[in-house]
Formats: C-alpha cells, sequence, structure tokens
C-alpha cells in the first residue's frame, strides 16, 4: 500500500511576465512513486493569483478542500469553494483562480499514473512550459 501526505513539500512555480500566476503544489502519488493508473495533486493558490492555463495529458477532478475561485476549462467560468467538484477533460485548457479572502486549497485526482502538463507559458524557477509526472531529467 502507497500512503503520503497531500500538502508536504510544495514547490513553487511562477510566470515572470505574469504576477499574478503563481501556485504552491505537490504530487504526493504519482506512477515514480508506485501507481498504476492514477497519479494526486495538491495545490494551493493565494488570493488574487492563479494556476496558469495549462492542459493535462489524463482526465483530473479538482476537489476544493478551502477558499474560494473560478475554475475556468475552455472557455466556461465556475465559481468553485469548499466541497466542490470540477472534472477537467484531458488536454482540454484550465486554469483555476484564487477569488475569496483566504488560500484556495485544491486536490486534483488524475485518471492516469504518468502525466504531462503543457503550459501557455513557460514556468520559474524552471523556465519551461512542457512538464512531466513523475518529472524526467531534461538533457543539458
Amino acid at each position: 500500500m502507497l500512503t503520503s501526505t497531500i500538502n508536504s513539500d510544495l514547490m513553487e512555480i511562477w510566470n515572470e511576465a505574469d504576477s499574478e500566476m503563481r501556485v504552491r503544489f505537490h504530487f504526493p502519488l504519482h506512477g515514480g512513486l508506485g501507481t498504476e493508473s492514477a497519479a494526486v495533486v495538491y495545490f494551493e493558490v493565494e488570493p488574487g493569483e492563479y494556476l496558469g492555463r495549462h492542459t493535462d495529458s489524463a482526465e483530473e477532478i479538482l476537489l476544493v478542500l478551502e477558499g474560494e475561485g473560478i475554475a475556468t476549462v475552455g472557455d466556461e467560468d465556475v465559481e468553485i469553494g469548499p466541497g466542490s467538484l470540477a472534472v477537467v477533460p484531458a488536454l482540454a485548457p484550465h486554469s483555476v483562480r484564487a477569488t475569496g479572502n483566504g488560500t484556495l486549497k485544491v486536490v486534483g485526482f488524475f485518471s492516469g499514473a504518468e502525466l504531462e502538463h503543457v503550459f501557455d507559458e513557460p514556468v520559474q524557477p524552471i523556465g519551461l512550459s512542457r512538464l512531466a509526472t513523475p518529472p524526467v531529467e531534461v538533457p543539458a
């Protein structure tokens, strides 16, 4: 049995051209840790900031733990809050913005163990727009 903690070891990514695009996240479960057909991400977004628009290679179900925000999937905006669920189809462009006064805390459940995430813009500190879970070594 695999076990993990959803809010440990958060990594922060941001976009240098857009100060509002900033998120902290952690993948506590994925194929690199032994899952066969699922992955989990936990992320936090501060008020006024957002998780940048991107696509994921597998369907994702978002569960809001705390805070308020707007989930955008394609051209559709949906208000989200504690207990909200939102389905993001594989390869659908999406983003999440924190709109409340507190930190937006979300868990995402993926239908794949190995994922590719493609952001519209490169994210820092890595300077890439294409990311993988589990992480893949990029040749120098």
